[in-house]
């Protein structure tokens, strides 16, 4: 494994989908070709097995597959990120050394939240056990809406865990975010999950996102990234105007299966969903299809 920085996770970083086939296996094809389309988009960055790959449904074997494709995929190009969401500090733990023994850059690692909220101490001991335990960096991904961390522990945390390297600041919405910005921690980045905030978001001085609306459409996002970094704050707030209504029309219940939806109306494979996730409906397919008529992905 690549011993990643505290400045290596910056940009766009897309959660990729997990593409099922009919059985619920992984479609590894599926998911290498979409590891490829990010790679030609310009993203800075990849995450795997976090909330937009149903990290939460899958196996450790599975997760392992899912980071070992990337990371044969990515060959060293950009980080890769693999998320984990268990509910106790021991199965964290076991994932995490399968999943960083593929050559992981950073996990990506919720709070426990089945019915508990550790007090501060007992998150901050957390995820130092964590980093401890794999040897990896990990990158807190606050977004549990009834475990939420608050700004303050998120700030202790990256300030006082050696290998914590980041946060991706999702829950809360912006204010959280802001809050956390404010407090500017020196030992790790922030980074943004608030799709229809992404534009204030890096003006704030979040260093980048990782984010289910850069999964579906890439390459506007990347864009919107390098008008911000070029001072191009027309184009930027232009960009805005176009995600805002793609991440309307896949946000929602059965969200994974609207972003493959998405993917698909693209002509890309995002796979199938897996049980109980259900298939969108008409209707459903219909919006996501003028969301993204009118950010100018597909033709009228």
């Amino acid at each position: 494994m690549t011993l990643a920085t505290k400045t290596t996770f910056k940009g766009v970083i897309p959660p990729l989908v997990t593409p099922f086939d009919a059985d619920e296996n992984i479609d590894v094809e599926a998911l290498r070709a979409e590891v490829r389309h990010h790679l030609a988009a310009g993203v800075q960055g990849i995450c795997v097995t976090g909330s937009t790959g149903d990290g939460q449904m899958l196996s450790l074997e599975q997760s392992v597959t899912i980071a070992k494709v990337a990371v044969e995929e990515v060959n060293g190009a950009i980080p890769v990120i693999a998320g984990i969401i268990r509910d106790s500090t021991a199965e964290v733990i076991r994932y995490g050394k399968a999943i960083a023994a593929t050559g992981v850059d950073a996990l990506q690692v919720t709070p426990v939240h089945y019915l508990f909220q550790p007090d501060e101490e007992t998150t901050i001991e957390y995820y130092r056990r964590i980093t401890e335990a794999t040897g990896t960096p990990v990158i807190v991904y606050n977004v549990i809406p009834y475990a939420l961390i608050p700004a303050t522990t998120v700030y202790r945390i990256l300030q006082e865990v050696e290998l914590v390297v980041g946060v991706k600041q999702s829950g809360g919405n912006i204010h959280q975010l802001a809050d956390l910005l404010k407090a500017a921690p020196t030992e790790g980045v922030v980074l943004t999950a608030v799709d229809d905030l992404l534009y204030p978001a890096y003006l704030l001085g979040a260093q980048g996102a990782v984010s289910a609306t850069l999964t579906v459409v890439p390459e506007l996002c990347v864009a919107q990234w390098d008008a911000v970094q070029a001072g191009d704050h027309k184009t930027a707030l232009d960009i805005h105007n176009k995600l805002l209504p793609v991440w309307r029309s896949i946000d929602g219940p059965n969200m994974t299966v609207r972003i493959k939806a998405a993917l698909a109306l693209q002509g890309r494979n995002g796979g199938l969903g897996a049980h109980p996730l259900t298939p969108v409906s008409d209707g459903e397919r219909a919006a996501i299809r003028a969301a993204l008529v009118e950010a100018g992905v597909l033709p009228v």
